[in-house]
């Protein structure tokens, strides 16, 4: 028997706002977090903007041995995962810790540990580096230490799928719970990649925006987009089972109730020209939610900014809707939050879930330049208040992957 599953918590850290309120805040008043990058002297490259979360102290979360070994986005996933808890109630009173899942991923990992140690490696020879190195580097430590931190000890994942990473754990988490192997999981993704092999790296493959105005540098849709801003943050969701979640008198946001994922088996970097790989997985997400494409009310488009990205999505959204594409909202926040790499589908999955909630379809800000080729309603700079019973959010990354999860009011 298939089981129902909600989202009971959620949790976030981003460009945009400290908690998932302050980032909802951001959303509604149209703030945009990309600024000069602050953590690393950009100097030697063109890239002079990012998504940088403000104001991170780590000694106001963490003492000075978890600080020491636990690399950023580890950090930050641990901050969004302890908001997420508390927000959903459970505890070892109401919940059996023993069958709590971690779904939690990463596109890159440890990318500050990385540089550092590397550097440290061949300008103070190799016994200086780190002992803890890998343990801080290695993607599966992002649920790891959640859950340590936590006491968590169901099934423990993290799916890398460079920028599909946090959507495929929301999916993944809702099957296991779907087909009754946990009751709860706390799933999402957590990244920190602004450091100066990362931002060099993107750079060198142009992929990354050449904007010298920070409010026009992330401008999904907008036919004058250049690249994408990278972004750091993290964003965590429980997910409950439905009779669980209605036991212990929780408070839902929304169910999920369709996911799918596909490869275009096509390019590392670059999507499938026509969109069929992505057209494929919204399918799939529809199918398993076991509606019609007539009941989607809103998308929350992967929309990158990228001249490539926008454009296919567009066509792989037209290929789902056919005439009915240009009536959906869709619109992408990355304008706000830049591109937060492997944490993007977790924010994205909240966003849906707070729009559910609020009747409010976030904007895509910044946005001027029509191009023709991006011609869908993507709510161009002002919220839309409209009641919203389904919702999608997308999700494409590097190597082909595509991941699409759907989400009902309830």
């Amino acid at each position: 028997m298939e089981r129902r599953v909600v989202i009971t918590g959620i949790g976030a850290i981003t460009p945009i706002g400290n908690t998932v309120e302050e980032t909802w805040n951001g959303i509604l008043n149209k703030k945009c977090g990309i600024d000069e990058i602050t953590l690393f002297n950009p100097e030697e490259l063109k890239t002079k903007f990012a998504g940088e979360v403000k104001g991170f102290n780590s000694a106001e979360h963490f003492d000075v041995k978890q600080a020491k070994r636990i690399d950023r986005h580890g950090q930050l996933a641990i901050v969004a995962a302890r908001e997420a808890v508390k927000d959903s109630g459970i505890n070892p009173e109401n919940t059996d810790f023993n069958n709590v899942g971690i779904f939690v991923s990463s596109g890159i990992g440890g990318l500050n540990t990385i540089e550092e140690q590397c550097f440290n490696a061949y300008s103070k020879g190799i016994s200086r580096v780190s002992p803890m190195f890998i343990p801080m580097t290695i993607v599966n430590m992002v649920s790891g230490n959640i859950a340590i931190d936590l006491g968590l000890k169901g099934e423990s994942v993290s799916i890398v799928t460079a920028c599909a990473s946090s959507t495929n754990s929301v999916g993944e988490a809702y099957r296991t719970i779907k087909h009754g192997y946990e009751d709860v999981i706390l799933a999402g993704g957590a990244e920190a990649p602004i450091v100066g092999i990362g931002v060099a790296s993107f750079e060198n493959m142009k992929a990354l925006s050449n904007s010298t105005d920070k409010n026009r540098a992330s401008i999904p849709f907008d036919k004058e987009r250049s690249g994408f801003v990278m972004a750091e943050g993290a964003a965590m969701l429980v997910l409950e089972e439905l009779e669980h979640a209605k036991k212990r008198n929780a408070k839902i946001y929304a169910e999920i109730i369709g996911y799918g994922a596909t490869t275009d088996a096509y390019h590392i970097t670059s999507p499938e020209p026509n969109g069929a790989g992505a057209a494929r997985a919204m399918n799939r997400a529809i199918k398993d939610a076991n509606i019609t494409p007539d009941q989607i009310d809103y998308i929350n488009a992967h929309g990158t900014s990228t001249c490539l990205n926008d454009s296919t999505e567009t066509k792989a959204i037209k290929t789902v809707f056919g005439d009915r594409a240009k009536d959906i909202p869709v619109s992408s926040t990355k304008g706000n939050t830049g591109h937060m790499l492997g944490a993007a589908g977790g924010i994205e999955a909240i966003f849906c879930a707070k729009a559910i909630e609020e009747g409010v379809i976030p904007p895509t800000i910044n946005y001027k330049v029509k191009d023709e080729e991006c011609d869908l309603d993507i709510v161009p700079n002002e919220i839309r208040r409209k009641n919203i019973e389904i919702a999608m959010s997308n999700s494409l990354g590097f190597g082909g992957h595509n991941a699409s999860i759907i989400f009902r009011k309830i």
